[in-house]
């Protein structure tokens, strides 16, 4: 049974149509991506799965759960995290305090535990805990924004554009973080521009190209295929 299901949406901005008819599914334990342009509704697609936007039309259900209707913190509780585009992290706040803002959703007790958990994944966030997230490097914050979702126990984690910025050996950093995350159990939703990386590490793809899904296969199956490879490897 699919952990989230995704059934003909359609979403708009005012008048633009921005997701036309899309769906998908993530079954638990795989790593699923988002291809495409800038612009093709990756983003909006996620947003529309954490609550933040309202489809028109159509369905999203989470552990055979609607979504709909369903507030974004109740959706984090129900085990569904986001880090957004851009990280987003408290830049006044400490990095430890950040961490602990990724756990309003949980009881008391499990925040030390967690803390221990998000340190042994990112030992650089543990060397850096006191300090105040604005001082942190582009990769250190999100770094940040990976570990504070994290604190809500997450089922389902869904990565939005998480090497955007970052230099080359960060977008690696991230990629292994993103793989190990993904050994240790958590089920992962990644969109991506980074095409190349982000296929190298899924089960399985989706093309999005204005608002619609063009293409689907295995990760391999999308690397080696040649329409694939002329619009976004550069092949």
């Amino acid at each position: 049974m699919a952990l989230l299901s995704v059934s003909d949406i359609n979403v708009y901005y005012g008048a633009i149509h921005a997701i036309k008819g899309v769906s998908f599914e993530v079954n638990e334990g795989e790593v699923v991506t988002l291809i495409g342009a800038n612009g093709a509704g990756k983003s909006t697609t996620l947003k529309t799965i954490s609550g933040l936007l309202h489809p028109k039309t159509g369905g999203v259900e989470f552990q055979e759960k609607s979504l709909l209707g369903v507030k974004p913190h109740k959706i984090v509780e129900m085990g569904l995290a986001h880090v957004p585009e851009g990280r987003r992290v408290f830049l006044q706040m400490s990095v430890e305090e950040n961490l602990e803002m990724g756990a309003y959703t949980r009881p008391g007790s499990e925040v030390d535990p967690g803390l221990e958990k998000v340190y042994a994944q990112f030992p650089r966030l543990k060397e850096r805990r006191k300090q105040t997230a604005g001082t942190l490097s582009g990769g250190e914050q999100q770094m940040l924004a990976m570990g504070r979702a994290l604190m809500s126990s997450p089922r389902l984690l869904m990565l939005d554009e998480p090497s955007m910025g970052l230099a080359p050996i960060l977008v690696d950093q991230i990629f292994d973080i993103i793989q190990s995350l993904h050994k240790a159990g958590t089920t992962i939703l990644l969109v991506e521009q980074n095409a190349q990386m982000a296929l190298s590490v899924a089960d399985r793809g989706y093309v999005l190209e204005t608002g619609k899904i063009v293409t689907s296969g295995t990760g391999a199956e999308l690397l080696n295929d040649e329409s694939v490879k002329k619009a976004y490897l550069g092949g």
